[in-house]
């Protein structure tokens, strides 16, 4: 029953379209205009991803510190290490370059030269008064120089946050309004008042170098070097897919058929992002020239077909109808398995993935639609294709390589199963060399000026990447006891002496800080007060909070004073040392803080993310694991024999292992962006092992089931096809490599290297493998009847054979 629906379907299939091209032709263009007018709901993203469920511990955690403190990415940082900042020329065109930026209401607060307070004792009202550092009614060389010495020697508390002693590097900082932080409205601060026009002007003028960075700059940044890229991958993919289908066909019209189709599939793609309302991010962003690369072989199988067949008998209608009956279920199947490798992310827990996976597979079974839709009905109103144009069927590089792959096949068979496995041993010894990394910069582009500047950060100030400790006593108030400020303190002790993290700040540092100034500002006192000094120092700070000076403590301890904060800043370091420094810092923590009476929690972005990465990596094995199931499962169903399933397994598990393992030669860490690679590659290199083994199936029948003839006639057949595929998608992959992201150029090569070892497994091993096992798989009882027949051959094309 399933064969006859099968094979009628097709039929029926093909009729309906060739019958119905104008109502077919109208509808995909209204939809095309559809999917066009969704394209209004698309937006950018404009926080970091989230790699973790919304129910996750580190998540919940994050989002408690975020109640209690508000966002903690809104800093942004200007810096520069110059020793004639501190003149009346530079102070000036520097309070004129930030006075304008602290006027926008998008500003919550400004740390900077001219706005910088220092601690001053009131003795009268037993409070501290913030007086401005610089009296501009005395700016003079000679009085700057003497602040220059004060500010780098007298004020501790601002040490490692606004200055580094040792060098001379000073850093300002810009904190925007929380609410605006994470929405359009920063992007536009950034790039009215950061813009490279600006910078210059002012570089120009003092001859500072500036230095920007900070969580809000980064992520504007990176978003627009995204952006930017979509352009460049959609126009890269059409080029290079253009010009190689124009070098393998030599047709224009076949040519611009491939590339309508494609285009075409390019603007649903943004339609069903707009239609979802997803946002775009580093990895939905490369959907659009993936369709491209994806969509060509469709059309590679189709117009093939499509030309074998007019050059077999020159019948137009006819070969119309049977590129759709007789490849169309070929097509759907190899689409299907490619749609699956991306739908498999759909059952990992990260939103991320999940949209990434949702959109992708849809668009691939669209594109599958659009091929079988469009291709017959353009040629059907097209005239007959030239003897030149099918001249590349008989080309003799084709021929040339199609022999090399017979003759390795034929002669060398012990040489290709040695190959295999050394390649196999490779492989796994690399994978064991693999590393995983969680860093949220490095695989930002490395050569733009952003990167650049946080390099410097990194080494001047120790990093931009906020790691928070969040501390709860469990008892209102008790964030400011002495115990509490002492057990915080031994904790900033010992993030001092990682050399990884910067030094930390807490309401610690406004304790000591308060003491100092207690002390008319003698650096020498900035320490914790003794036990008799507590009472009418902490007496001042808390005179001083009700004197309209709650911005002291705010930034430090809750409203109820019962959580406090300790922040640092993280350099970009590898997963492995993060793990020991959190686990120096958990041991401290322990130590330090009774769980009884504490409750201590490390969180922060960098913090999240580094877990993030972790649990992805957990959930994309899994998800591949899933993808070789599912696609084990539609080998089952197409060939319904155990043997095959293995069979047509291991040429495609192979290049994963052979990729992974140059991974850990490589040192090409296992993270978000190469996590991606096994799941894509592994879909799509199942669509040549799919390919192969129908049309070896269709030449059993036709040989009577002679395994050595059928074999290396189905290498003649499908090793053309296989061949054009392959080089379409390495090629179409390796735009990826034009990218400035890191992740991306290596998602671009690993796919397209692992795409390449796949071409030649399904080429050599396979039916190296189907000659192997010739006396287990020689029978028709072992290689069942399938319950789809792939390339159904009619009764008319099986006489054909059988006159051949």
């Amino acid at each position: 029953m399933l064969k006859w629906l099968t094979t009628s379907f097709w039929d029926f299939i093909a009729s309906r379209i060739l019958r119905n091209r104008v109502v077919l032709l109208i509808t995909l263009t209204l939809f095309t205009i559809f999917m066009a007018f969704q394209w209004k709901n698309m937006r950018f993203t404009y926080t970091e991803a989230n790699l973790l469920p919304d129910h996750h511990e580190v998540n919940i955690q994050y989002n408690s510190f975020l109640e209690k403190f508000g966002e903690e990415g809104n800093l942004i940082v200007i810096g520069f290490k110059d020793s004639t900042f501190f003149t009346p020329k530079n102070i000036k065109l520097w309070e004129n370059f930030i006075g304008e930026i602290k006027k926008d209401k998008a500003v919550e607060l400004s740390l900077s030269i001219e706005d910088l307070r220092v601690l001053q004792k009131d003795t009268s009202e037993q409070s501290f008064k913030l007086v401005p550092f610089i009296n501009n009614e005395k700016i003079s060389e000679s009085y700057l120089k003497e602040k220059e010495q004060e500010f780098f020697n007298n004020l501790p508390f601002y040490e490692g946050m606004l200055f580094n002693k040792e060098s001379g590097a000073i850093r300002f900082a810009i904190y925007i309004d929380k609410k605006i932080v994470n929405t359009s409205a920063r992007k536009d601060f950034v790039i009215k008042y950061l813009n490279d026009d600006r910078i210059e002007a002012f570089e120009k003028a003092s001859g500072i170098d500036l230095k920007i960075s900070g969580m809000p700059y980064i992520r504007t940044l990176n978003s627009q070097s995204i952006i930017d890229e979509i352009g460049l991958f959609v126009g890269a993919a059409l080029l290079i897919t253009s010009l190689l289908f124009f070098f393998f066909f030599r047709s224009f019209r076949a040519t611009l058929i491939s590339m309508l189709i494609v285009i075409i599939g390019v603007m649903w793609s943004f339609g069903t992002l707009g239609l979802l309302n997803y946002e775009i991010t580093v990895l939905t962003a490369i959907i659009p020239p993936l369709i491209i690369v994806i969509g060509i072989p469709n059309c590679i199988f189709l117009i093939n077909k499509y030309q074998q067949e007019i050059k077999k008998h020159g019948n137009k209608a006819k070969s119309l109808q049977r590129v759709i009956s007789k490849v169309g279920n070929a097509t759907l199947m190899t689409n299907l398995t490619t749609a699956a490798g991306f739908a498999t992310f759909i059952i990992t827990d990260s939103e991320l993935l999940k949209e990434f996976g949702i959109v992708a597979s849809l668009n691939i079974l669209f594109l599958f639609f659009l091929c079988l839709i469009i291709i017959p009905i353009i040629y059907s109103y097209m005239p007959l294709p030239k003897e030149k144009h099918l001249a590349h069927l008989g080309k003799n590089y084709i021929n040339s390589f199609v022999k090399w792959i017979e003759n390795t096949i034929r002669k060398h068979p012990i040489a290709i199963y040695i190959s295999a496995i050394a390649l196999l041993v490779f492989g796994i010894i690399g994978i064991y060399q693999i590393k995983i990394s969680g860093s949220i910069i490095e695989d930002m582009p490395k050569k733009a000026g952003f990167f650049q500047d946080i390099v410097f950060y990194e080494k001047e100030f120790d990093g931009v990447m906020p790691l928070e400790i969040m501390i709860d006593t469990k008892k209102p108030k008790r964030a400011l006891k002495s115990a509490t400020l002492k057990r915080i303190n031994e904790l900033q002790e010992t993030i001092e002496e990682i050399p990884e993290l910067s030094k930390p700040v807490s309401v610690v540092n406004l304790v000591k800080y308060a003491k100092q100034s207690f002390y008319n500002g003698n650096p020498e006192y900035y320490e914790l007060p003794t036990k008799q000094e507590e009472t009418f120092i902490l007496s001042y700070i808390k005179n001083s909070t009700k004197k309209g000076n709650e911005n002291m403590l705010k930034s430090y301890v809750d409203s109820t004073g019962q959580y406090a904060r300790v922040t640092t800043f993280m350099r970009d370091i590898g997963t492995d040392k993060m793990k020991k420094i959190e686990d120096r810092l958990q041991e401290k923590i322990n130590t330090l803080f009774p769980s009884e009476q504490y409750t201590v929690t490390m969180t922060g972005k960098a913090y999240v993310f580094e877990k993030g990465t972790h649990y992805l990596v957990k959930n994309l094995v899994l998800s591949l694991l899933f993808a070789i199931f599912l696609i084990s499962l539609l080998m089952a169903y197409l060939f319904r024999s155990f043997k095959m399933i293995i069979i047509s397994l291991l040429p495609n598990i192979l290049p994963l292992i052979i990729t992974a393992g140059v991974m850990g030669f490589f040192g090409i860490p296992i993270k978000p962006s190469t996590i991606l690679v096994f799941s894509i590659a592994f879909g799509i290199s199942v669509d040549d092992t799919i390919h192969f083994l129908a049309k070896y199936r269709q030449e059993l029948k036709a040989n009577n089931w002679k395994i050595k003839k059928s074999v290396f006639n189905t290498v003649k057949e499908a090793g053309i096809s296989m061949f054009y595929t392959s080089v379409v998608l390495f090629f179409g992959f390796s735009v990826f490599t034009l990218s400035s992201f890191g992740g991306t150029v290596a998602l671009g090569s690993l796919v397209a290297a692992t795409l390449l070892f796949a071409m030649l497994a399904n080429l050599i091993l396979l039916p190296a493998l189907l000659l192997t096992l010739e006396k287990t798989i020689a029978n028709e009882q072992e290689f069942i009847e399938p319950k789809i027949d792939i390339l159904a051959e009619d009764k008319e094309e099986e006489e054909e054979n059988k006159n051949e």
